[in-house]
């Protein structure tokens, strides 16, 4: 079918025109029944209003204003006071002193009969530095006595013998001879650092020391 034919065709509108005239028909049965008088009575009728407020928010907290924080300084170093320099006094040069051995003196012999009976004769005393290993360094760390040197004494001499058992244990020290009891006794405490080596017998050792300031 033709579609402009369609949409000429007077049946299509009949429906459409049904409508009008049916809504007219109610508009004009409403302005008779009174519908639009109640309409407007409703409208003059008074308005109540009311003002509704608005509602306020708290204000809010005043800012609280921190302070800076202080500043940190360091304090002061403290005081110091300046060092004492000490100054040294020269020291004062020791006098050299040296130990040297004296030999011993000689022995003087005479001439004697001989007895009936023989006794053992004792064997000459030997030299220290034969029997004890450590004589060159104990001598050579022997210092001159300082009471001496208090005393003003610049030299002297001191003659110690002493038997070495035969285990090599130093007995029997004795002074023979001193210029001084000072030297005396520096020389027993030399002899005491002494260490003999034991010849499966005693031996006697004889040992001279000699003082001086240099």
């Amino acid at each position: 079918m033709n579609f402009s034919r369609q949409q000429a065709d007077p049946r299509r509108h009949l429906g459409g025109l049904a409508f009008v005239i049916g809504l007219h028909a109610l508009i004009v049965w409403a302005l008779v029944s009174g519908l639009a008088k109640k309409v407007v009575d409703v409208v003059k009728a008074p308005i109540d209003t009311k003002v509704i407020e608005e509602v306020k928010k708290p204000p809010p907290p005043p800012e609280q204003v921190v302070p800076p924080p202080p500043k940190m300084e360091a304090p002061p170093p403290p005081f110091i006071p300046p060092p004492e320099v000490q100054i040294a006094p020269q020291p004062v040069p020791q006098p050299a002193i040296t130990a040297t051995p004296v030999a011993p003196p000689p022995q003087e012999f005479k001439a004697t009969p001989a007895p009936a009976v023989a006794a053992p004769a004792q064997a000459a005393p030997v030299s220290a530095g034969v029997v004890c290993s450590n004589y060159t360094s104990v001598m050579g760390d022997v210092a001159y006595p300082r009471d001496a040197q208090r005393q003003g004494i610049e030299k002297g001499e001191a003659l110690i013998s002493f038997t070495v058992s035969a285990s090599g244990a130093v007995k029997d020290v004795k002074v023979v001879s001193a210029s001084h009891p000072i030297f005396a006794r520096a020389s027993m405490k030399v002899v005491a650092e002494y260490k003999c080596q034991g010849q499966g017998h005693d031996v006697a050792v004889l040992v001279p020391f000699g003082y001086s300031i240099q």
